[in-house]
């Protein structure tokens, strides 16, 4: 049981004196610091004054060593994630760390997505990925860079590194963004998603591109789910009919308001 281990971790966590956690819990300082010691075990009341306060189930304090997770293991589980919650919803994934315990950003290349699709949970061959970190994302969220192929999502070029956010709760997919999605039968695919998952347990695949037909994706075909953050590519895209559009209205206006500005 790691109980008394987790009140500590939490509380230093949340940068709180053993006072200061005594006067949220409404108890005394000496029986904060017996409960991290163990040799006191908190009554039922405290425990859920606990749970209530860090966000976390009773469960999860009695039987998970809370520091051993990483940073992003911990956001999920504070932001309605956890296990013992969640049950069987509560969606796993394979991942490495540096030295200081925090997530990498593994590199999927284009010779790697192949096995990507079947090794995607398997430890040692995401442990065999070339890894780095980019210290402009969040320390709490688990990021993957993949390379796509294709000309499906122009103005995106053939052969850009494009990086996702993991999304652990499928629900949390909003229309009309792009994503990232490993599948059962057609590997990796990179597109812009309408959420059916309620209505039809399917997600609307849409290409950018409009050469290319929107198709639905079975719910039961879908191994992990990452939402787009940004794109490195060495190609400059070229201009859109919407971006001559819209610089053309842009034009107009200007024109209107020297005109205005002549009357």
């Amino acid at each position: 049981m790691y109980l008394s281990s987790n009140i500590r971790f939490l509380r230093k966590r949340k940068r709180l004196t053993q006072n200061g956690l005594a006067e949220l819990l409404n108890i005394n300082r000496s029986g904060i610091n017996n409960y991290e010691n163990g040799s006191v075990i908190p009554p039922v009341n405290v425990l859920i004054a606990l749970s209530d306060l860090f966000h976390i189930s009773i469960d999860t304090l009695l039987r998970i060593n809370l520091s051993k997770l990483r940073e992003s293991q911990m956001y999920l589980i504070e932001n309605g994630s956890d296990v013992f919650v969640k049950g069987n919803e509560l969606r796993v994934l394979t991942t490495t760390v540096n030295s200081r315990n925090q997530d990498n950003i593994e590199l999927v290349s284009i010779k790697a997505k192949a096995g990507y699709t079947t090794g995607y949970f398997d430890p040692e061959f995401i442990a065999g990925l070339p890894v780095f970190q980019l210290p402009f994302l969040s320390k709490e969220k688990k990021y993957r860079t993949f390379q796509v192929s294709g000309d499906s999502m122009l103005p995106i070029p053939d052969k850009s590194w494009v990086t996702g956010e993991y999304v652990q709760d499928l629900n949390d997919i909003k229309n009309d963004e792009l994503y990232i999605v490993l599948t059962l039968n057609e590997g990796i695919v990179f597109k812009k998603i309408k959420n059916e998952l309620k209505e039809k347990s399917s997600l609307r695949m849409i290409s950018t591109n409009p050469e290319y037909e929107p198709y639905d994706l079975p719910l039961a075909e879908i191994r992990e789910v990452w939402k787009f953050v940004h794109y490195i590519s060495s190609e400059v895209s070229e201009p859109t009919e919407k971006d001559h559009l819209h610089h053309q209205i842009k034009a107009v206006k200007k024109d209107l308001e020297q005109i205005k500005r002549k009357l």
